[in-house]
């Protein structure tokens, strides 16, 4: 059974006629009848009596007339649907990203998305970074906000480059000698001796802090540990030890609880990028996305981030 036959079949049934009907779908009236046939042959049923005068439904041909007219309906509607979608105008978007860093990007984005694509449906999924790369490697999110390195199932476009900055307590003798009126960068071999505070072990910026002191030839003595950069940055600020912290995110700590940011001799920094699984489709609302991510983030750095 073709699709074409569904066609032919209502659109006899509303002429009531071979020659009318075969005008109207663009088709010779001989070619017409015998893809009736088929189409009968293949059911094992008459679906039009015919006679010279005139061509009318059995019940049989009642029967499928409906059902195929529903049918044709629904898939107009497909078509329709699929339309709306491949011009924006419909769609759902599963978008991941890691707490702290989704909490300094997505307010820029977000508004300015939803004002473009407003029947675009935005499904934001938070979760660790480790937890975050396996859920967009199985394909659960459509695109996520990570950083480098990823694993080699997920492909990604590159957004920025943040700066690793030190956070430490505003008394702190750190803050007296190198913070002055031009912060001065400090030597990483010298925080041997510092308690550190630090993100749980599930997250990435955790993995960070401990490759930085390794590199320095040492291992961070963490004092304290958390899963909020929000707390790691107010415990810094109350004088429980000193953090690696996210140029972003250092900028937009509330000031009752800001600690004193400095910059680290080797200036480290992590890559932002949007991933995606590999050989996933990326629909026209994701792309419309990542290029909002892009145009927002470019925006504010310019800006340096003052919103």
């Amino acid at each position: 059974m073709e699709l074409r036959q569904l066609q032919y079949a209502v659109q006899i049934a509303a002429e009531r006629n071979f020659s009318r009907a075969a005008e109207k779908l663009h088709i010779a009236q001989p070619s017409l009848s015998q893809q009736l046939l088929k189409l009968e042959k293949e059911l094992g049923v008459l679906l039009f009596h015919r006679s010279t005068s005139s061509v009318e439904l059995t019940h049989a041909g009642t029967v499928f007339v409906d059902k195929a007219q529903a049918i044709l309906d629904m898939i107009e509607q497909l078509k329709q649907e699929m339309e709306d979608m491949s011009q924006m105008k419909r769609g759902r978007l599963v978008v991941g990203s890691m707490p702290i860093t989704g909490t300094t990007l997505l307010p820029l984005v977000l508004p300015v998305f939803q004002a473009a694509y407003p029947d675009i449906e935005v499904t934001l999924l938070e979760e660790t970074s480790a937890e975050l790369a396996q859920l967009t490697a199985s394909g659960q999110t459509d695109i996520s906000l990570l950083a480098l390195p990823l694993d080699e199932s997920l492909h990604y476009e590159t957004l920025l480059e943040e700066e690793i900055v030190l956070a430490v307590p505003p008394q702190h003798p750190l803050a007296a000698r190198y913070g002055g009126g031009v912060p001065a960068d400090v030597p990483l071999d010298i925080l041997q001796a510092e308690p550190f505070v630090a993100l749980k072990k599930s997250q990435g910026l955790r993995q960070l802090t401990l490759e930085l002191c390794k590199r320095a030839g040492f291992e961070p003595n963490i004092a304290f540990e958390s899963s909020n950069m929000e707390t790691v940055q107010a415990l810094v600020a109350a004088g429980m030890g000193i953090a690696f912290v996210p140029s972003l995110i250092a900028r937009n700590a509330p000031s009752r609880f800001a600690p004193v940011i400095l910059p680290i001799a080797t200036r480290p920094a992590r890559t932002l990028v949007i991933a995606y699984r590999k050989g996933r489709y990326l629909s026209k609302a994701a792309e419309a996305f990542i290029g909002a991510m892009k145009a927002v983030t470019a925006e504010a750095i310019a800006s340096d981030w003052k919103y």
